[in-house]
């Protein structure tokens, strides 16, 4: 693997932290992948995360405006993986969504501080890390 072409799909709530504590080990574990990987995303982790961000809960820490750019730029950085092959594994379905982009788009790893996305791993020859276990790794 060639320095800046590890595919890795990270997990909504991670890139939520990304936005709302940039310095916080999930946030952190998203600039890396920006800076030295391929971040993948599907259309359908896209709308769940413009879904999410839309709550009005987020309304105190950053405005709406902020989560709209925030949705901007992932979605420059982002390459969209066209999700053929569907997942039915994991426990909480909406899961399944992740490992689905990993698959279809020939990820090397999955960052997620999700229990039921860590105990799959490895998913079909996939790592899946914590945040703090993919800072950790080189």
């Amino acid at each position: 693997m060639k320095a800046g072409s590890e595919r890795v799909v990270v997990d909504n709530n991670a890139l939520i932290s990304r936005l709302l504590l940039p310095e916080s080990v999930p946030g952190r574990a998203v600039r890396k992948v920006v800076d030295s990987g391929r971040l993948l995303v599907s259309e359908a982790t896209l709308a769940e995360l413009v879904d999410v961000l839309s709550r009005p809960k987020f309304d105190r820490y950053v405005t709406i405006e902020d989560r709209r750019e925030f949705i901007r730029l992932l979605g420059r950085v982002a390459e969209l993986v066209p999700v053929t092959y569907v997942v039915h594994v994991c426990r909480d379905p909406d899961d399944n969504r992740v490992l689905e982009v990993a698959v279809n788009g020939d990820a090397d790893t999955i960052v997620s501080g999700d229990r039921d996305l860590l105990v799959l791993s490895p998913f079909q020859g996939i790592p899946v890390l914590t945040p703090s276990g993919y800072l950790a790794r080189k």
